[in-house]
């Protein structure tokens, strides 16, 4: 018969008889909400009055039920509830990275590097059947929106330093370093453009830009259903 321990990670009575996958993920989130929950010094209706405020009412006993493994369902609602009102990330309770060292990702799988199964989980590691790659291209634009960012602050402050230039020395250095940030700037704003491109041609919306970066999109754009994301 199987030994059900709800803590992190699982035991086994023998190497034939390993917890069902299912019951190793509750596991392994009921003993973060528990580590967590005592690491806030909190009982579990403190943590049940939390969830409440958060508008999402988990009674106290549902937690103690969880916590104690004579829970048999976790809704991922709940796992998003607790998160938040536990302060922490929602993948942190499925994949308590630094808390266990490995999790069961999938069914029928071998345990694997909890760190290894957040990437996956996030779409950092995709797997290599994946076909969507919508996730892709919003991560690529992150990545270039920040670095369009950093380009126009530090275009902005070169130009500040050549407007307040004590000097000619000051000033021509302020001069060369504002058309590499220049240059930096209009190519990033390239890369932004063709990963929103890429966005809208997969029938996706990209998502809003901040106000420095207003003159990526073309004017003809209309961006009023972007701006309210």
């Amino acid at each position: 018969m199987t030994q059900r321990r709800w803590d992190h990670g699982y035991e086994k009575d023998d190497e034939d008889d390993v917890l069902e996958w299912e019951d190793h993920v509750m596991a392994t989130v009921a003993g973060e909400v528990r580590r967590r929950r005592k690491e806030l010094r909190w009982s579990a209706q403190d943590l049940a009055d939390r969830c409440e405020e958060i508008g999402y009412p988990i009674p106290r006993n549902v937690i103690a039920n969880m916590e104690s493994g004579r829970r048999a369902v976790l809704p991922l609602v709940e796992v998003m509830v607790l998160a938040k009102a536990l302060r922490m990330s929602p993948i942190s309770l499925i994949y308590p990275v630094g808390y266990v060292d490995e999790v069961r990702q999938l069914p029928y799988q071998e345990p694997r590097p909890a760190w290894d199964a957040v990437q996956w989980f996030t779409g950092n590691s995709p797997a290599e059947d994946a076909t969507d790659h919508m996730l892709d291209h919003f991560l690529a634009h992150d990545l270039e929106l920040r670095s369009a960012l950093a380009a126009v602050e530090s275009e902005d402050y070169e130009r500040w330093k050549v407007r307040t230039a004590a000097n000619r020395v000051q000033r021509e250095a302020a001069e060369r370093a504002l058309a590499r940030y220049v240059d930096q700037a209009a190519k990033a704003k390239d890369e932004l453009r063709h990963h929103r491109d890429a966005i809208r041609e997969a029938g996706g919306t990209p998502p809003h830009l901040p106000s420095q970066l207003d003159d990526v999109d073309p004017p003809d754009t209309d961006t009023t259903e972007e701006n309210d994301l």
